[in-house]
């Protein structure tokens, strides 16, 4: 017991003359190490004489570390303001289409529309399209003329990979055509003239001879040349030698 109180402890339940003891000076005190100065570090008051008066101070201390920011690094701050202004932008936006959807869009905004679609920014494209989207959520009745005849061409307008080809497109394919087909016989045409002639063995006269050499081997007996009564040509396919 020694040097040690007890001060958490009432004095009737310790015994007749017994020093006071602390329970907190009994315990082995951790010594905080850490790299990271913004972690909380919270500078704990002495061991008081009672335990109202240890939470009171601790409330205390922990409200003063609240006030100095050490709960609350700077980082988690910008952070939490970057939440904040995220949120207040996407209300706005939110705001701003649904008042946009209650007002009917400019002539100005949608004259000319098929002309100029191709050429508009994809975002601008996005908020046009966004906003008529927002006012056809109501009742169609409140849309002007200029309104249904732009959503109708944004949404099956000839544009994107509804494009129509433009005039001409049909003949262009057409002359493309025959004049690969016309190359082609050319190219056929003088490759045959700069050949070599025929070989020998086609020409009628050596087929024929072909023919008889079967025969008298008796080749194909069942159903080819050598067969009883076959009338085919055989393996005759060429000209004479003279044609």
């Amino acid at each position: 017991m020694n040097n040690k109180s007890y001060d958490s402890v009432p004095a009737r339940a310790r015994p007749y003359g017994a020093p006071e003891l602390n329970p907190l000076a009994a315990l082995p005190q951790k010594k905080q190490t850490t790299s990271n100065p913004r972690q909380l570090n919270l500078a704990l008051p002495p061991p008081p004489r009672n335990f109202e008066s240890f939470r009171l101070n601790l409330r205390l201390a922990t409200a003063n570390s609240f006030r100095s920011k050490r709960l609350f690094p700077p980082k988690m701050l910008r952070s939490s303001v970057v939440l904040r202004g995220n949120a207040l932008t996407q209300s706005t936006r939110l705001a701003a289409s649904r008042a946009m959807s209650s007002h009917a869009l400019s002539n100005p905004t949608l004259a000319n529309i098929e002309k100029r679609w191709e050429g508009m920014p994809l975002q601008e494209q996005a908020d046009l399209w966004m906003a008529l989207r927002d006012r056809m959520k109501g009742s169609w009745t409140d849309l002007t003329l200029q309104e249904k005849k732009a959503a109708y061409w944004i949404a099956f307008g000839p544009h994107g990979p509804r494009t129509v080809d433009p005039p001409g497109t049909n003949a262009r394919v057409a002359w493309g055509v025959a004049l690969g087909l016309a190359a082609s016989l050319a190219l056929f045409a003088a490759i045959r003239m700069a050949a070599k002639p025929a070989p020998y063995t086609m020409t009628k006269e050596y087929q024929e001879a072909s023919n008889e050499l079967l025969k008298q081997q008796n080749a194909d007996p069942l159903t080819g040349i050598s067969s009883p009564g076959y009338k085919g040509k055989g393996v005759v396919q060429s000209p004479p030698k003279n044609q």
